[in-house]
């Protein structure tokens, strides 16, 4: 596959995925409804592993790798699952465009990198004015929308922290093996939260529902994955980081066309600048430098 047809591809996914979180957990049950995606993924990822001939390490490095993406991904999606029944679609995809800041700050403590320069700090200030923006926006719509905010903010929190703890590992296992080795840790614990939370198969699930679940099985738990991977290893981290940009905004109109999700101006604006902040977070010194270069 070429890199803009691997970009276009994680662009559009990634852009409707938090739609079809909120479709799937309204129309079969939050907990059912993870679980069940999470089940198709993990099965069509050990089906691509065996059919690349990809080998599954299980070295330490690897087994550790595994434990931290499966409980950064179990503790995310849980809450994001959760936070779905009550906020906006295009909400999730705004919150988690704050996980490079996120992230930065992590590997800045974690990693000791260098994380505090003046682009950087100037991006997490407008990453802030930005949330600070979304929370307001949430206040108009009710107590609900507010703790579901506050909610999906620890989600994007835990997969910040579970990507530099992956990086902090620094295993160089294949991207196909670790995903499946991911699900298989976050598999188990998503069936204890489904026996524990409701533990019935759903009366009827809907339509719209089913077709949302295997979408995300097969797209977001998978083939996203494997192409955003794809794309860390043959392209700059900038192009790459651009993912990060658009995809809030498709989503934030994919849920206002094809949802009726109301899109206050305080969200556009706050969407605005969190995109300009990841932009100065990103770029921020290149900028500089080319500005005052003779």
């Amino acid at each position: 596959m070429s890199l803009p047809t691997a970009f276009i591809s994680v662009v559009m996914i990634w852009s409707t995925t938090p739609l079809a979180i909120k479709w799937s957990a309204l129309g079969a049950g939050a907990s059912f409804a993870l679980l069940a995606r999470m089940a198709i993924g993990t099965l069509l990822c050990a089906l691509l592993l065996w059919a690349l001939r990809v080998r599954f390490p299980l070295h330490r490095k690897a087994r550790l790798t595994y434990l931290a993406a499966g409980l950064s991904m179990f503790g995310a999606m849980s809450l994001t699952y959760w936070s779905s029944q009550r906020v906006n679609s295009g909400l999730i995809s705004v919150l988690f465009g704050l996980s490079p800041l996120m992230t930065s700050l992590g590997a800045a403590y974690w990693l000791k990198e260098e994380a505090l320069t003046p682009n950087k700090l100037a991006g997490m200030v407008l990453g802030l004015a930005g949330l600070a923006l979304v929370f307001h926006s949430s206040l108009a719509l009710g107590p609900g929308a507010l703790l579901g905010i506050g909610v999906l903010l620890i989600a994007v929190l835990l997969q910040s922290l579970g990507m530099v703890w992956i990086k902090r590992i620094g295993d160089n296992s294949s991207a196909v093996a670790i995903n499946l080795g991911t699900l298989l840790v976050a598999l188990p614990l998503f069936f204890g939260v489904w026996w524990l939370m409701d533990g019935q198969w759903p009366v009827q699930i809907s339509s719209r529902a089913g077709v949302a679940i295997v979408y995300l099985g097969v797209f977001g738990s998978v083939l996203g994955f494997v192409l955003y991977y794809y794309m860390i290893k043959h392209m700059e981290t900038g192009s790459v980081a651009l993912i990060m940009l658009i995809t809030p905004v498709i989503a934030l109109l994919l849920g206002h066309a094809l949802n009726d999700e109301a899109v206050p101006a305080s969200v556009w604006l706050g969407t605005a600048c969190i995109a300009l902040g990841l932009s100065l977070h990103q770029w921020g010194a290149r900028w500089v430098a080319r500005i005052t270069s003779p």
